[in-house]
């Protein structure tokens, strides 16, 4: 059973780029997808997918309306020109046990501005610039740099 899905996101992310491969299977879910969208818009992947999988990786089949227990996220992860990691450092910061909010007067930038946090607030999923832009806090799930 997993508590923690977005922990387990984010050590497949983890996991994958530590080894190199160019792209990373998770089970689907909105909440996922959203995080996958912003670090997208943050430059930190090349890009992602929905679809379904039957057997194994190689059966994996683009589908954005997929659904149910077969509907998995594809994170292609991003290198640099010599193969260097874009994203260095990805860490869980609140968790089922310690849910940690902020508002964004208390929003500090990750790593003077070169790293972002994700964070869940009233109106979705976003970074903490954008956050700190229009005004509103909320629950940081994530750090990245």
């Amino acid at each position: 059973m997993m508590t923690d899905p977005v922990a387990d996101m984010l050590t497949r992310i983890r996991n994958a780029n530590r080894i190199e491969r160019p792209a990373v299977d998770i089970p689907l879910s909105k909440l996922k997808t959203a995080i996958a969208r912003v670090l997208k818009e943050e430059g930190f992947i090349i890009d992602y997918q929905i679809g379904t999988m039957t057997e194994g990786p190689a059966s994996f089949q683009p589908d954005p309306d997929a659904k149910g227990a077969n509907a998995y996220l594809r994170i292609f992860l991003k290198y640099g020109p010599e193969g260097e990691r874009v994203i260095r450092h990805i860490q869980r910061v609140s968790r089922p046990g310690l849910r940690i909010y902020r508002s964004y007067e208390k929003l500090r930038p990750v790593l003077d501005g070169l790293g972002i946090a994700i964070l869940s607030t009233s109106r979705g999923v976003m970074s903490d610039r954008q956050a700190r832009k229009e005004k509103i806090g909320g629950e940081i799930l994530c750090n990245v740099w």
